[in-house]
């Protein structure tokens, strides 16, 4: 389904170059001869710079999907909505969530999942003509375009607690995460309400999506937890790293409102986008590391509503709708209004027309009638 799109331009080969190079030196030499009979030859310098210039090589030409994009706009490339949640992807989740704190202006690109970054991922950003991949690289690099640092109060020793915390989450609970959904594949489209039919945009029967779904994802999955390390272990010892995950996150929030204060970090974008993974799962679906989180963590569950109530205020819109640019600006209401007057103007004249006619109908009639009465009694005269 997902295909690469490489930037690559084809380098000329060296071999070519050595071939054509003597008839060019020798086409020079003969011009050389005719300028210096002619009095017109160049002076050595002139000479170097044409031969500078003309082994320059072409710049390489930009290729982006979106060629019609504005300058100082993020191009986000992600998973398809679901009604439970923006993305099933923490690390798209992240960088949308990310994007909104940070107040940065962006579109999502609907690309049906066809598209993956020159490194085979998801997500992916185009900034003024240009691909960034890895959540990682597209925070850092926006960060510093854009001067929008959420770290930039934190002490040294709070910045190193922070990349400690995020890589547990995710280079260790993120793989929990994903193992279960490998694991348990139905549960998945059961739990997220998924439909694969909307989510890869073709007319393929959802039940023959489902079945592929089942096989695919959860073959290839299987494989990746292992070499991982995660899949090795048994579902109880998975599920109790888990819980110590989250047992360590609930620990170090307390009761703050987020990690380090007052003020959301990248720490908080983190966490919620993996934590929403967790929570926001159809109550129908068992899941061990929900009911613990519910259970045992509610500190958590009060900072992915947080975190969400901030930056997803549109979240039920986009749910109920799966739209991904719920953010942006929609046509204004009283054009469409216009529109609609304008429509019930036209019926409204359709539907006097004939009324029109029924008049001049009945004065018609009513002309004839006369007539008629005129007649009978100049007769009556007649007869008399």
């Amino acid at each position: 389904m997902a295909t690469e799109v490489e930037n690559n331009i084809p380098a000329t080969e060296t071999k070519d170059i050595k071939e054509e190079a003597p008839p060019a030196v020798t086409d020079n030499k003969a011009e050389e001869a005719k300028q210096e009979n002619s009095g017109e030859a160049e002076t050595p310098v002139v000479a170097a710079a044409v031969a500078t210039t003309a082994k320059e090589p072409a710049a390489p030409k930009v290729v982006v999907h979106k060629n019609n994009f504005e300058k100082e706009v993020v191009y986000l490339y992600q998973f398809t909505r679901t009604p439970l949640l923006p993305s099933l992807s923490p690390y798209c989740l992240k960088v949308e969530t990310w994007l909104r704190l940070a107040g940065l202006q962006y579109e999502n690109v609907d690309h049906k999942m066809k598209y993956r970054s020159k490194k085979g991922q998801l997500p992916f950003v185009e900034f003024n003509g240009e691909e960034i991949a890895d959540s990682a690289f597209i925070v850092k690099e926006l960060s510093k375009h854009f001067d929008k640092d959420l770290d930039a109060f934190l002490t040294p020793e709070q910045r190193n607690v922070a990349h400690a915390m995020i890589s547990m989450i995710e280079n260790h609970l993120v793989w929990i995460i994903f193992w279960w959904r490998t694991k348990y594949p139905d549960q998945v489209l059961k739990g997220y309400k998924v439909n694969l039919q909307h989510a890869l945009g073709t007319r393929i029967p959802n039940g023959i999506l489902n079945f592929l779904f089942k096989f695919a994802f959860g073959r290839k999955g299987a494989k990746k937890v292992k070499a991982q390390g995660i899949g090795v272990h048994t579902a109880e010892e998975i599920n109790e790293f888990g819980k110590s995950d989250l047992k360590v996150l609930s620990e170090m929030l307390d009761d703050k409102p987020f990690f380090f204060g007052d003020e959301p970090t990248t720490l908080d974008v983190v966490a919620f986008s993996t934590l929403a993974q967790i929570y926001f799962i159809e109550k129908e679906v068992s899941y061990p590391l929900r009911d613990y989180m519910v259970e045992s963590c509610a500190n958590l569950v009060g900072l992915v509503n947080r975190v969400k109530e901030r930056c997803f205020q549109d979240w039920d819109t986009i749910c109920d709708t799966l739209d991904l640019n719920s953010h942006l600006p929609k046509p204004a209401p009283e054009e469409t209004k216009d529109k609609e007057g304008s429509k019930d103007e036209k019926e409204g004249d359709k539907e006097k027309e004939p009324e029109d006619k029924d008049i001049e109908k009945e004065k018609a009639d009513e002309k004839e009638k006369e007539k008629e009465k005129d007649t009978e009694e100049n007769k009556e005269k007649e007869a008399k």
